[in-house]
């Protein structure tokens, strides 16, 4: 291991030869003993292979751009609970202000998912798209369920939506931004198949949101038979 993880390692958390970590190549993941600390380089010895934790339900999370420490803290819990895929979206009552700094984050974002996954063992890091309008990530993205968060008071509920659906193996989550979406969003969203949602009456922030649904997603869809 080299560069700034290795350094990290050594030098923040003063790793020592026969101190043991799990590694992971994105394919597989091993149990290593430190075998040698050096500046900005950490030797290891391999030493037996371990099961990897694949996530059993692949979500795709359509997210729009709301302010950075809520959106930061929404990618973060995204990542812990299992989504494959990140799309920041712009909607249209995205802050124009946060839409022309996003490209900006680009890589602090991509730094807090490898950060997720390794606090959460996962084997593989999720994709950070780039910034996308609604109408291009509807169009670009495919699963069995696709679902779009409301707060409309008419929404279905996502309880109800999810008692009807066995095992899925991919589905599309989007959530919108501070504000909710607009008459033409809705309408769009239908027309490439997304179903409207509600977790309930209250008004959630984003953050909240991508947790509430995404646990709910993960304890009703994932290893139940079809």
């Amino acid at each position: 291991m080299a560069g700034e993880t290795a350094h990290h390692l050594g030098r923040v958390l003063r790793a020592e030869p026969g101190q043991l970590y799990e590694l992971s190549d994105g394919k597989r993941v091993w149990l290593a003993r430190i075998a040698e600390v050096k500046r900005d380089r950490v030797e290891f010895s391999l030493m037996e292979e371990l099961p990897s934790r694949e996530p059993l339900l692949q979500t795709v999370l359509l997210l729009s751009i709301v302010k950075f420490d809520a959106f930061e803290f929404a990618l973060e819990k995204a990542t812990e609970l299992g989504v494959c895929r990140i799309v920041p979206l712009v909607a249209v009552r995205s802050e124009k202000s946060l839409l022309a700094a996003a490209p900006k984050r680009a890589e602090r974002w991509k730094k807090i998912l490898l950060e997720a996954s390794q606090q959460s063992r996962r084997l593989r890091i999720p994709e950070l798209a780039p910034l996308m309008k609604l109408e291009t990530a509807l169009s670009s993205t495919s699963g069995r369920l696709k679902i779009l968060l409301s707060e409309r008071p008419e929404a279905p509920s996502l309880r109800g939506i999810l008692e009807g659906q066995n095992a899925a193996a991919a589905v599309v989550l989007a959530i919108g931004p501070e504000g909710g979406w607009t008459d033409a969003e809705f309408q769009r969203s239908q027309t490439h198949g997304f179903r409207e949602a509600s977790l309930g009456r209250l008004i959630l922030r984003t953050e909240t949101a991508v947790i509430a649904a995404l646990a709910s997603l993960n304890y009703a869809l994932s290893g139940r038979p079809s």
